[in-house]
């Protein structure tokens, strides 16, 4: 009987330190998942801000100020308006016997060339 009741308390002193094993593991699991939704809280927190940022860097009035003030680039106008043409196009308009339209067109050409 003593023998039965010995083992009887190892079992029961093994099942209390397994038991707390369990609970210490389990403590540390919960702790790493509030760790990890914190940081997912922070990361969303995160990506909004820069998805905020990035709308308002492509603002139309912000990109149109940076082209102004840090590319020296004009809004179009006709007055500065340039057509261009092919080199194609001043070889037809020369044979096509127009002089003055194939002067035109070479020069052009020249230029894009």
């Amino acid at each position: 009987m003593t023998r039965f009741a010995f083992f009887l308390l190892l079992a029961v002193l093994a099942s209390a330190l397994y038991l707390v094993s369990v609970q210490y593991e389990s403590r540390q699991l919960y702790s790493e998942l509030d760790r990890a939704r914190s940081q997912a809280r922070n990361i969303e927190t995160d990506n909004e801000r820069l998805q905020v940022e990035r709308r308002a860097q492509s603002a139309p009035l912000r990109v149109e100020k940076l082209a102004k003030e840090q590319l020296q680039m004009r809004t179009v106008t006709p007055a500065i308006t340039h057509y261009a043409t092919y080199a194609s196009a001043a070889s037809a308009a020369s044979h096509a016997g127009d002089p003055a339209s194939a002067q035109r067109s070479s020069a052009l050409a020249g230029r894009i060339q």
